[in-house]
C-alpha cells in the first residue's frame, strides 16, 4: 500500500493540474506534439501554436511571473510558475508583454499575459506561441526543470471546453 501511496505521490508531482488554453478560440487541429521533433540539432521540448501576430496569450494556470526574459533563442518570454511551485509554463517568441506585467506578480488562470509574436530565433512569417511546461526541482529556478509534454494537458483542455 505505501508503494502504491508513493508511486501516486511521484505520478501527482510530475503531472501539472489541469490547465486552461493559452490562446482562446484554440481548436484540436491548431495543436501538434511537437514535443520530440529535433529542432537546431535539440529536442524541441514544446508546442509551437500557430497564430496570427498580436493575438492575446493566457496564463494557463494561476501563478506567479517568476522572470521575463529576452533571449537569443525564445525571444521575449515569460515564465510563469503554479501556485504550489512545482511547475513552470513557458510562452515564447511573444511580440510583447501587457504592459502591467512584472516579475513576481500573481495572475489569475486566463489573463492576458502577451501577445504572439516572433521574436527570437523564429520565422518572421510564421508567428507562433512556443508553449512548454517543466516540473521544477526543490530549488525552483525558473531556468531549469524537467521538460514534460504540453501537448496532453492542451488536449485535455480543448476537450473540457476552456
Amino acid at each position: 500500500m505505501r508503494l502504491l501511496a508513493a508511486a501516486v505521490a511521484i505520478w501527482m508531482a510530475q503531472t501539472p493540474a489541469p490547465m486552461g488554453l493559452p490562446i482562446q478560440g484554440l481548436k484540436l487541429a491548431d495543436v501538434r506534439d511537437s514535443f520530440n521533433q529535433a529542432r537546431n540539432g535539440h529536442p524541441h521540448e514544446a508546442v509551437d501554436i500557430m497564430a496570427p501576430r498580436g493575438t492575446a496569450v493566457r496564463a494557463v494556470v494561476s501563478g506567479t511571473i517568476a522572470k521575463l526574459f529576452d533571449s537569443k533563442a525564445g525571444g521575449n518570454t515569460v515564465y510563469e510558475f503554479d501556485e504550489a511551485g512545482a511547475h513552470s509554463y513557458y510562452y515564447a517568441h511573444l511580440d510583447h508583454y501587457v504592459f502591467s506585467l512584472r516579475e513576481g506578480k500573481h495572475v489569475e488562470r486566463g489573463t492576458i499575459i502577451a501577445y504572439v509574436g516572433s521574436t527570437g530565433n523564429a520565422d518572421p512569417r510564421a508567428p507562433h506561441l512556443h508553449f512548454a511546461i517543466f516540473e521544477l526541482g526543490p530549488k525552483r529556478e525558473w531556468w531549469k526543470g524537467t521538460p514534460i509534454d504540453p501537448y496532453r494537458s492542451l488536449v485535455d483542455a480543448l476537450k473540457r471546453g476552456e
